[in-house]
């Protein structure tokens, strides 16, 4: 049987709760008030740096106003007062995407945003609204960072924190759920991370520079290398700089992966970092450097600010030497399409399988004993 998405529509207005799905797109979020740093640093303290730095818990919230002082002396006074797109990005991302689906699937499909870091949308809070709502299908989607599940990750422990508080009676709402941990090496955007970087050295580069001239720097998210027994990510994400690599190399052989790492002392951090990795393709000859941000889905001010101090410090250095920024892939057509596509599997799924009752009381609470 073959439907028109008019009809898929139609069909899917009225249906019950076990046959809606609640698809949970989530990222970091950013602070759109300077006000908010504080809180802000003290939930990433204590979702992401806890699980690798010797930092005791008790000092996070003196340490998250300290960072807070530095965060608005650098978007304030230093970047022009500087408030991070990220945000609004990520809704037309959200607002695409659920287009895409609700497009085959109809309005039983729903998108919402979450935000690891910024209230009103923090899990909880979007989960409650999903409850509120009557779903009881959820696909969990973390789209900003393109690694695993030490990122990713956050987003099932912010959910599960949020479902233990939701959870009422012995049953639990939740009847199906699904997760999508990344996408480094789906073959579409790997393809579309090289299409972007050909279609701007042939529009802009292609004429002044030879291709053994060109510098490529593959950017992704800093990983640590260790990380208290969590996957940080490295291997997925060195996967993914391979991966578009593979599609450049022939062409243009100045080709680095450089991580943004953040600045924390203690921690052996992925290297090289892109600073170091523009260095090495100067060197070896490079007259221009391309920054290319490959693992993230989504621009923030790490893509943004700590990329624009990059180059400032290399201009510096190496005056001879031509720069250039890529935008993340954001809202790009070409690319909400795929990132609908790859819900589609887990949606199709989730509408199939009967809802699995769990009743929160047969947990297994007492110990294994030989």
């Amino acid at each position: 049987m073959v439907a028109t998405p008019e009809k898929m529509q139609h069909t899917h207005e009225h249906l019950p709760g076990h046959d809606r799905i609640a698809v949970l797109l989530m990222g970091y979020g950013e602070v759109e008030s300077y006000e908010d740093f504080a809180n802000y640093n003290e939930q990433a303290l204590n979702l992401l740096t806890a699980k690798f730095a010797p930092v005791p818990t008790w000092i996070y919230p003196t340490l998250a106003k300290i960072l807070a002082i530095f965060d608005r002396h650098e978007w304030g006074h230093t970047h022009h007062d500087f408030i991070s797109p990220h945000n609004a990005i990520f809704e037309q991302q959200r607002a695409g995407i659920e287009h895409e689906l609700q497009h085959k699937w109809g309005g039983g499909v729903q998108v919402f945003k979450a935000f690891n870091f910024c209230a009103p949308f923090l899990p909880q809070q979007v989960l409650a609204e999903i409850k509120n709502q009557g779903f009881e299908k959820i696909l969990i989607y973390p789209l900003l960072v393109v690694d695993s599940i030490f990122t990713s990750g956050i987003a099932i422990e912010q959910v599960n924190n949020a479902l233990a508080e939701l959870a009422d009676g012995d049953e639990h709402w939740v009847k199906g759920m699904r997760y999508i941990p990344s996408f480094y090496n789906e073959p579409e955007y790997i393809n579309l991370m090289a299409q972007i970087v050909e279609e701007k050295i042939n529009s802009d580069l292609a004429d002044a520079y030879l291709p053994s001239q060109i510098g490529i720097v593959l950017m992704n998210h800093g990983c640590p290398h260790k990380a208290k027994g969590f996957t940080s990510g490295i291997d997925e994400s060195q996967a993914l700089y391979e991966l578009v690599r593979e599609k450049l190399i022939h062409r243009y052989p100045l080709i680095s992966v450089g991580w943004l790492n953040h600045d924390t002392p203690l921690i052996e951090w992925t290297q090289p970092n892109a600073t170091q990795a523009a260095n090495n393709l100067i060197q070896l000859g490079a007259k221009v450097v391309m920054f290319m941000p490959i693992g993230f889905a989504t621009e923030n001010h790490e893509t943004l600010l700590d990329v624009h101090h990059i180059i400032h410090d290399l201009e510096k250095q190496h005056s001879g030497v031509d720069y250039l920024q890529m935008a993340c892939v954001n809202d790009d057509p070409r690319f909400l399409d795929m990132a609908a596509e790859w819900a589609n599997v887990h949606i199709q799924e989730l509408m199939a399988a009967e809802g699995k009752e769990v009743n929160v009381h047969l947990a297994i609470h007492h110990h294994h004993h030989h």
